[in-house]
């Protein structure tokens, strides 16, 4: 099959850019065999290759990534391993019950695999912490949001803390957040510093990892596949995608993944004076209480002390947007920050940038043996950094036939349900987001 797109990422990486430059890996120039191939060095693809590593001794894993380590989506995220439902077609983030336990089973699972990865590969407190996230709000309308979140979370019987507008205060150095909703199981990520330890940490005179190195064609050959690049190609038994939505690209699930760009700007490092007029702690994560609103980070480390805005999505089946639509969305970027840090008048944006989500209707994964010997770790819904990290550890280990119990609760997912045809899903798809982000009002 030929593959039709291949990855296109809008603006800098702002987390990848924070770091020391990386070594440079050469593309895949030769023609060669394996044992394994994965297609993506992100969350999914990294965690894959582990997992492979760790199950198959002395096997060969080529790992062929489109672009760089760490410049692709998994360098722009927002840094939040999440473990408790956030379904972001909802308006409580929650959906059905037994669905978010099996959730919850599952981000925890792939939460701690994460967490054991930067033990053994020696990651700084930087890389990963458990410090848990807030759901702020602003408005009423927010704080109902968060009642029926804690409503939900009551349910499930998962713990939580209010926060009241002085605490959220003390948090955040702001007085724009009238409530709080602490979930205390989400770890926060450097989220370019962990795949780079990650990326690092698997190779091996076993695991090969090639950038610059987009697969264009993925064939059958006899009972093996083989991978072409540009300058090369692979042939392995065994082919696990971690490619989230280009799944699409590979000629799968067609009409069944929604494409969409959110899209985040971090400011330049705070000097000491901006860092004493906003007070509140150095490091912190809110996600909005409305799922359309405005997700805010805190970070302190290499780079310096800064602030990040992420909020507005697009629909884009193309799976590309142009740089003028960083442009666009700048102004309502800089609006919420000042908004919300009204001490910092002259702190400006450094980075902008945009990033790929992949989502389905019904907020399902596409996991699975999707033809013999090729498997899919793909469709985040969302959350790439935590279900790209499970999906990709179980993709390995379904491939390998080992059984587990996580294994069964990923593989009960139901099929993609279809979208409506070409122009209505767009129509449809932006109408919601547009609406959506004007009833979030004072939240965006």
């Amino acid at each position: 099959m030929k593959v039709t797109r291949v990855p296109v990422d809008p603006g800098p990486a702002a987390w990848n850019e924070l770091l020391e430059p990386a070594p440079v890996r050469e593309p895949l120039g030769e023609h060669r065999t394996a044992d394994w191939v994965i297609v993506g060095a992100g969350f999914a693809g990294l965690s894959a290759a582990r997992r492979l590593s760790e199950l198959n001794p002395g096997q060969s894993i080529v790992v062929l990534e489109a672009s760089q380590v760490a410049s692709g989506p998994a360098g722009r995220n927002s840094g939040f391993m999440i473990d408790v439902p956030h379904d972001l077609s909802s308006s409580d983030y929650g959906g059905n019950t037994d669905k978010d336990r099996r959730e919850i089973r599952l981000n925890r699972a792939g939460i701690e695999y994460a967490l054991n990865l930067c033990k053994q590969f020696g990651a700084s407190d930087e890389t990963m912490s458990l410090s848990g996230k807030v759901n702020g709000a602003i408005t009423d309308r927010g704080v109902k949001h968060n009642d029926a979140y804690a409503q939900h979370l009551d349910n499930l019987k998962e713990p939580y803390e209010r926060l009241d507008a002085r605490a959220m205060h003390e948090l955040t150095g702001t007085h724009c957040y009238v409530d709080g909703l602490f979930t205390p199981g989400t770890a926060m990520i450097q989220p370019a510093l962990y795949i780079r330890t990650l990326a690092a940490g698997i190779e091996s005179n076993r695991v090969s990892l090639h950038e610059n190195s987009p697969v264009i064609e993925l064939k059958r050959q006899g009972s093996s596949w083989q991978a072409h690049t540009q300058k090369g190609s692979v042939i392995a038994p065994k082919v696990i995608l971690c490619v989230n939505g280009h799944l699409q690209s590979f000629g799968f699930l067609k009409r069944q993944l929604m494409h969409v760009f959110t899209y985040a700007s971090m400011t330049r490092q705070m000097r000491p004076d901006e860092i004493a007029s906003l007070g509140g702690q150095s490091t912190w994560g809110i996600t909005p209480a409305d799922p359309l609103g405005t997700t805010v980070r805190r970070v302190s480390g290499t780079g310096g002390d800064r602030l990040l805005i992420r909020n507005r999505a697009t629909f884009d089946p193309s799976m590309q947007v142009n740089d003028a639509r960083i442009k666009d969305v700048a102004p309502t970027h800089d609006k919420s920050f000042r908004d919300r840090f009204p001490m910092l008048p002259q702190l400006d944006m450094e980075f902008r940038w945009g990033g790929r989500l992949c989502l389905t209707r019904n907020n399902v994964s596409v996991f699975g043996e999707i033809e013999k010997g090729l498997f899919s770790a793909c469709c985040q819904n969302g959350l790439g950094t935590v279900k790209g990290t499970i999906s990709g550890k179980l993709a390995a280990e379904l491939a390998c036939e080992v059984s587990s119990d996580l294994l069964n609760d990923l593989l009960v997912s139901a099929e993609p349900t279809k979208l409506p045809p070409e122009p209505i899903a767009s129509v449809g798809a932006t109408t919601v987001l547009r609406w959506g982000e004007f009833r979030a009002g004072r939240e965006l």
